[in-house]
């Protein structure tokens, strides 16, 4: 088996679904107190207000993976905090569970975003180094058919490329997307981030969509993390930024693969009954005593 080792971005500062929670009305007052003051992946969506991380960590462990390194941000100690309990230690047996902190640099207000995060993960694990992980956001509830699908690639970096219509997102949603584009063989030659409507009245036929889950050599993302440029607009050091480089650089160094399956998302407080719902319908029979 391929080196069961990945990252989970957790130390982002959740501004959108903060923002949300100032006007939401409709929603279970405790679940806007979460919204409004932890992470996105610490909202008690599930059953008995579990938080939406532990079912992330539940598919993680099931496809196979054992060394989980969360990064999290200077300011927020809740993650580390629930992880010491004695039910989540049992829940998670099977897993290695680390912690990298992502500070915020001095002048600003947020950490320095997605490429620095696994950047700064990568450096304080020189014994993943000639090997593999994967990385995934923290707020995205990846299916185990998608985390196995990596896990077991045979390529040195790999991405999956999900139709947007089977996500099941409403159409306006695309905007917020980046699109992927691959040749014939399902390389990544580019990715498009936030489409405009011009641009995608260009694709014809299946639009493929990039929900930041990777498989990446260790040395050959390395480079690109340290290298790619502050967005202009988001002044931050971006993931996809680091895989479009690689991938211009290098063409076909990075395979896809297509799957067609809604992905739940927490970005802000108005996905907060749909993830409800989905959990419900798909993690019911799931008991987290230790004995999954």
């Amino acid at each position: 088996m391929n080196e069961p080792n990945i990252i989970i971005l957790a130390g982002g500062i959740s501004s959108r679904m903060k923002k949300s929670a100032q006007s939401a009305t409709e929603i279970e007052q405790s679940l806007v107190e979460d919204a409004a003051r932890k992470s996105k992946s610490m909202i008690g969506v599930g059953a008995g207000h579990r938080p939406f991380l532990d079912y992330l960590l539940y598919n993680v462990q099931e496809s196979g993976h054992r060394d989980v390194v969360l990064l999290i941000g200077e300011k927020d100690e809740s993650i580390k905090e629930y992880y010491k309990g004695k039910e989540q230690k049992a829940a998670f047996s099977k897993i290695s569970l680390t912690y990298v902190v992502q500070p915020i640099p001095l002048g600003r207000v947020k950490p320095l975003g997605t490429a620095d995060a696994v950047f700064r993960v990568l450096e304080t694990r020189p014994d993943w180094k000639k090997k593999q992980f994967t990385v995934c956001n923290s707020d995205n509830l990846y299916t185990q058919e998608a985390l196995k699908l990596l896990l077991n690639s045979q390529e040195r970096n790999s991405m999956v490329d999900y139709d947007f219509e089977g996500l099941c997102f409403p159409a306006e949603r695309i905007y917020q997307f980046a699109i992927l584009k691959t040749d014939s063989n399902g390389f990544l030659e580019d990715i498009l981030e936030k489409p405009s409507e011009e641009e995608l009245r260009r694709i014809k036929g299946r639009v493929g969509v990039s929900m930041n889950i990777f498989r990446f050599s260790y040395d050959d993302i390395l480079p690109y993390l340290k290298s790619v440029p502050l967005h202009p607009v988001r002044n931050e050091k971006e993931l996809p930024g680091a895989v479009r480089l690689m991938a211009a650089e290098h063409p076909r160094s990075i395979k896809t693969y297509q799957r067609a399956e809604y992905v739940p998302d927490l970005t802000t407080v108005r996905d907060i009954p749909e993830v409800q719902k989905y959990l419900a319908e798909h993690f019911s029979r799931i008991s987290f005593s230790g004995k999954m």
